[in-house]
């Protein structure tokens, strides 16, 4: 169903005041047609911003801990995406994909959704071609604004990890004197999504970019912070089990939602093995206890692989 024709001066002030949800039900029509309009304007400068979003905004530059309540549903935890100007990998189809047919309560990015090598500490390799940092922000703007659609009822958050970190790293260096003007700080960018450190989940779950290092990385996570933890960074994307008196928590690699031959990794993997897999979580909840996490993993070049199902996103 269209939009109806509304000047975009009216639209805008409508989605600013009632948010989106109640902008279709005033309109009389969908919440995917007033997203696809927000990001036609978006695209031409507007700002859409609604309550909701107004009141969950962090205001500190160095965000701490998200928190999450739930007793029934799904959360998804998507890793390192390293997204570049192009085409969608197949994992990030595949989670637009999830959103839709899982319907989340949350999904929580777990670090690195940009690159950003051309701020790096470390020097160029040769002549390599990379993009410019502002096309790596609009093409993460575009990757992300894609989630928001097909989860657009769920919990929007990022926990931020060391490549979201040159972002701000680079300005704090070199201009300090910007640090509260808005657009310096990654979190203006993305205004939808909630930044943070660590996602906690009715506080047995822990969600953060990395912690331990190395190939028992998971094992160590779990053992070292006493609960279930969730990381990225390593690429592994695994589930590692731990008991004790306590019961039974994990240890999970959510592996990345970039390709593992990504051009992002090419020149500084040096054309190494690389025991990396393309994957995402699943968090399921009932009665607000965690079921034994999940993982979709990439099966090939077009498919994925979920409850013993091969699935063409």
């Amino acid at each position: 169903m269209p939009t109806p024709r509304v000047s975009a001066a009216e639209f805008v002030e409508g989605f600013n005041a009632l948010g989106p949800e109640k902008l279709a039900a005033h309109l009389g029509t969908t919440a995917r047609a007033v997203f696809r309009r927000r990001r036609i304007l978006e695209a031409k400068g507007h700002i859409l911003t609604p309550p909701r979003d107004r009141a969950k905004a962090v205001v500190a530059s160095r965000p701490q801990r998200a928190e999450l309540n739930v007793a029934d549903g799904v959360v998804l935890v998507a890793s390192d995406a390293h997204y570049w100007p192009g085409e969608p990998s197949l994992m990030h189809r595949a989670l637009v994909a999830f959103c839709k047919r899982l319907k989340p309560r949350a999904v929580i990015f777990n670090g690195d959704v940009i690159d950003a090598p051309t701020i790096s500490r470390h020097p160029q390799i040769g002549w390599e071609k990379r993009p410019q940092l502002v096309d790596e922000i609009e093409a993460a703007k575009e990757r992300l604004h894609e989630i928001e659609i097909a989860a657009f009822r769920a919990e929007k958050i990022w926990n931020l990890g060391n490549h979201d970190l040159r972002f701000e790293t680079r300005l704090a260096a070199v201009a300090p004197e910007y640090a509260k003007i808005n657009g310096v700080h990654l979190k203006d960018h993305f205004p939808l999504w909630r930044p943070a450190w660590a996602t906690w989940i009715n506080d047995q779950v822990v969600v953060k970019h990395r912690f331990k290092g190395g190939i028992h990385a998971t094992h160590n996570n779990t053992l070292w912070s006493g609960k279930t933890m969730v990381t990225g960074h390593l690429h592994s994307a695994k589930v590692t089990p731990f008991s004790d008196y306590n019961g039974t928590r994990y240890g999970v690699d959510g592996g990345c939602i970039a390709d593992t031959e990504a051009k992002a990794f090419v020149d500084y993997t040096e054309d190494n093995p690389k025991n990396w897999r393309s994957a995402f979580c699943v968090l399921t909840f009932k009665g607000g206890l965690l079921l034994q996490p999940e993982l979709v993993v990439g099966w090939d070049s077009d498919c994925v692989q979920f409850r013993g199902e091969v699935i063409a996103p």
